[in-house]
Formats: structure tokens, sequence, C-alpha cells
């Protein structure tokens, strides 16, 4: 077991995904243990055509019953347990075979809908993993899936215990660690692209804390104009990772 990562049998909670991308993307996750899915009439098919598992044919009331009354499950429902977080040393084994890669960390980002969102963007511009910490990052969520659109079933998400410890390991396996703060001098259009990254974000208002800071090897921020003072950490996650991606 991964020496910062958390046990697995402490994640796999059992948990109700909704939302069609999410339900969808995750019955064909071999990881993912199922164990019912509701679904409306008109989705059944859907659901028939990737699973072997049958649906259970719900009115839309009874899916409403079942979860928060924001949630927007479009019909779909589906029991299952947690994904088990993956290693950093087998996210670092995995780097040391590629000449470019770049990898997410989250420094006490909690909102469950902005991680989700994050990990969208994260897979969307091939993000090797995400790193977060485990006591200040919340569980998988059913809005965290909704909100991923189901891409969290492809990016590995490692739980780590202390945060500027893991970045360590990191820059021992030769990745440069790239912090982001509004008042950084280095904008990110100034980066060099290539190579391995680890790019660290902290929480909206508070930004990173000060030793998770002290450890990147470069700080930078987005160029924007002044009359905005920052933007919403998905947002800004996901122009990073677009321009740490460019070749």
């Amino acid at each position: 077991m991964s020496k910062t990562s958390k046990p697995n049998n402490n994640q796999k909670s059992s948990l109700i995904l909704y939302g069609r991308h999410a339900v969808l993307e995750a019955l064909q996750n071999p990881l993912r243990k199922c164990s019912k899915i509701l679904c409306t009439k008109e989705n059944a098919e859907d659901i028939r055509r990737i699973s072997k598992m049958a649906p259970q044919i719900v009115e839309r009331k009874e899916i409403d019953k079942l979860l928060p009354p924001e949630a927007v499950h479009q019909g779909f429902a589906l029991f299952c347990t947690e994904l088990a977080p993956a290693a950093l040393e087998d996210i670092i084994e995995q780097a040391e075979a590629l000449e470019n890669c770049n990898i997410l960390i989250l420094d006490q980002v909690t909102d469950p809908q902005n991680i989700g969102a994050i990990i969208r963007s994260a897979v969307a511009f091939n993000c090797l993993a995400l790193i977060v910490q485990d006591k200040n990052a919340p569980s998988e969520t059913g809005s965290m899936a909704k909100a991923s659109a189901g891409m969290i079933e492809h990016l590995p998400i490692v739980r780590v215990t202390n945060l500027a410890r893991a970045i360590d390991q990191l820059k021992d396996a030769g990745f440069w660690t790239i912090g982001m703060d509004g008042y950084a001098k280095t904008t990110v259009s100034e980066l060099k692209k290539g190579g391995k990254n680890a790019i660290i974000m902290g929480s909206e208002g508070k930004g990173m804390r000060r030793l998770v800071e002290e450890n990147c090897d470069i700080t930078v921020k987005l160029p924007m104009n002044p009359l905005v003072e920052s933007l919403n950490v998905s947002t800004a996650a996901a122009i990073i990772l677009y321009e740490m991606n460019k070749e």
C-alpha cells in the first residue's frame, strides 16, 4: 500500500450516482462496483446497450426521493461504491515512461461540484492524475461525478496525508512544481511547455498554504484584466491545464 494514500477499505463507501453521463460512464468502468440501477422507462435501452445488469424501471419521482432536492438526475440513479484511490508511487512509476505529462494538485479545494468540473477539464487536457489531501478534500459524491460528466471514471485520484511530502516525492521523480498564485510575477503564458509538471492550485480566497507554496519551484498567475480579482477555481484549472497541454 502507498505510504501516502488512504487505505482502500476506507474509501469504498456506498453512494448513489445520478445523471446520464455519470451513470453510463460508471457502468462501463470495470473498477466500479455497482449493485442496482434505477431509471425511467425512456432511459432503459441506453443502459441495456452497455450493461448486463438489468435496470429497475421506476417513475421519476421515485428517483427524486433518493437524492437531494437540487439533484438533476435525468432519470438515472446508480447504487455503487466509491472508487478506490490511486497510489502516488504507481502514478510516479507510470510517469517514468513518459517524456511529457502533467499532474494536478488541489490544496484544500472543498466544493464537490468544483472538483467535479476540475476532473472533467483534467481528462479533457490529458492530465495524468489528480492529487488531493485526504482530510481537507471531500470524498467522492454524486454531485462530484455529475459535475465531471462521468470523467471521474477516467482520472486516477490520489489521496495523501501530507501534500508537502507528496510534492517532494514528485520533485525527486523529476517533476517541475508550478503553483498558481494571483500575485506571482510570471504569467502562465511565459512558462516553457513540456516535460513533467505538477500544477498546484489552492482554495478560492486563501490560495495555497504556506508550506505548500514554499515547495513550489515557481509560482505563476493567469494574465487577466485587473478589473477581475479572481476566477472560480474550476475555471482557472481549465485554463492552466489547457495551456500546459499545448505542444
